[in-house]
C-alpha cells in the first residue's frame, strides 16, 4: 500500500515550507522567550536555541507553520534542526531532547489538521549535528573524531522515537555535510521501524558545499547517491549552502541518477556580507523555473533566508508543471 504522500508525488510537485529560523528572527526573541515556563533555572544562556520554542513559546512556531501552510506548502519541517543530544549538550539540555522533538511535533501536526483543502504533511527534521563522523576537528591529530557511529546513532534513535510518538508523517534527514553521519541517521531510523514495527517515509537532502560540487567531507554529488541508495527512500535532494541557480548542476545530475523522487530546498541566493538573503521571492522563483522547465523536481521548498513570500511564489509557479518522472 502507498502512503498517501507517495500517492500526492504521482500527481503533483510538493511543495515544501521554507526557513524556520529566518522567521523566527523576525520576532527579536530574548532570553526569557527561551525559558519561560520550563528552562527559567538553567545554568546557561538558551538564547537561540531555537528548538526550545516549540516548548516555550509554541504559539510563534505554530503560527510559522501556518504562515507556510497558507503559502501553500504541502509539507511542513518541525522545529527540530538541532534536536539530538549531541547538539543539545551546548546548553546542557540532553535530558530535553525528547520533549523538544515531541512538543515541535505534536504542534505543528496541530497546524496541518487546521488545512482540509488537501494532504498536508508533517516532515521530523533531523539535522547533521555539530560533530561529524569523518574528520578530525584537530589538525594536529588526523585520527581523532570527536563523535563515534555509535554516539550518533544512539542520538538519533532517541530523535527518531521522539518524532514518531508525536505524530510525524515523513522523517527528513537534512543538511547532510557527511554522509557518515547520514548513515548513522539512517541506520537509527532503520532500527527504530524494527523495534516499532512501524515504517514511514524518509527525505534524505544532502548540502553542496561550495561551487567544487562536493560536501563538505569532499563526495561528489553522484558519490552521495549511490553512498545512501541502499536504503528505501522517498526522495534524494540538497538544501542550505547555495542558491538555486548554483545548485542547479547538482539536481541534474540527480534528476539523471536517483531511483528516487528528487527534492531541493535552496537558499534565497548567498549571504552579503552582513549574513543577509537578497534574494527577493521573484527572484528566487524565476531561478527554480529552470528546474521546473527542464523537468528536474517533484519536492521544491526553499531553505536559509527564505519566507512564506518565497514559498507562496514558488508554489505559484510550480502547480503548473508535472512532477519529474521517476
Amino acid at each position: 500500500m502507498k502512503t498517501a504522500i507517495e500517492l500526492a508525488l504521482e500527481k503533483r510537485i510538493l511543495i515544501l515550507d521554507g526557513a524556520m529560523g529566518t522567521m523566527i528572527q523576525r520576532h527579536k526573541l530574548e532570553e526569557f522567550d527561551f525559558r519561560e515556563g520550563a528552562f527559567e533555572n538553567h545554568q546557561k544562556s538558551l538564547k537561540g536555541n531555537n528548538d526550545l520554542l516549540s516548548i516555550t513559546r509554541p504559539e510563534i512556531i505554530k503560527d510559522i507553520h501556518r504562515q507556510y501552510f497558507q503559502a501553500g506548502a504541502d509539507i511542513v519541517e518541525t522545529n527540530t534542526f538541532s534536536g539530538t543530544w549531541i547538539a543539545q549538550a551546548d546548553y546542557s539540555l540532553e535530558d530535553a531532547v525528547y520533549k523538544i522533538n515531541f512538543e515541535s511535533a505534536k504542534i505543528a501536526k496541530e497546524v496541518a489538521k487546521e488545512f482540509k483543502d488537501k494532504p498536508r504533511f508533517v516532515a521530523g527534521s533531523i539535522g547533521p549535528t555539530n560533530r561529524t563522523a569523518s574528520i578530525s576537528p584537530d589538525v594536529n591529530d588526523p585520527s581523532y573524531r570527536a563523535i563515534s557511529f555509535d554516539q550518533l546513532v544512539d542520538a538519533y534513535k532517541d530523535q527518531v522515537n521522539a518524532l514518531m510518538d508525536g505524530g510525524v508523517d515523513i522523517l527528513l534527514v537534512e543538511t547532510i555535510f557527511d554522509t557518515l553521519n547520514a548513515k548513522a541517521a539512517l541506520f537509527a531510523i532503520d532500527t527504530v521501524f524494527d523495534e516499532r514495527g512501524v515504517k514511514i517515509p524518509i527525505m534524505v537532502s544532502g548540502t553542496i558545499t561550495d561551487q567544487s560540487g562536493r560536501t563538505l567531507t569532499g563526495q561528489t554529488t553522484e558519490a552521495f547517491l549511490i553512498s545512501l541508495s541502499h536504503m528505501s527512500l522517498l526522495s534524494i535532494g540538497l538544501n542550505c549552502a547555495l542558491g538555486a541557480s548554483l545548485m542547479r548542476p547538482y539536481l541534474q545530475i540527480l534528476n539523471e541518477k536517483s531511483p528516487f523522487a528528487v527534492s531541493a530546498h535552496p537558499n534565497a541566493g548567498l549571504p552579503n556580507e552582513f549574513g543577509q538573503y537578497d534574494e527577493s521571492p521573484e527572484m528566487m522563483a524565476n531561478q527554480i523555473k529552470d528546474f521546473l522547465d527542464e523537468g528536474l523536481i517533484n519536492i521544491i521548498g526553499g531553505c536559509c533566508g527564505t519566507t512564506p513570500d518565497h514559498i507562496k511564489a514558488i508554489s505559484e509557479l510550480a502547480k503548473n508543471y508535472e512532477p519529474r518522472k521517476i
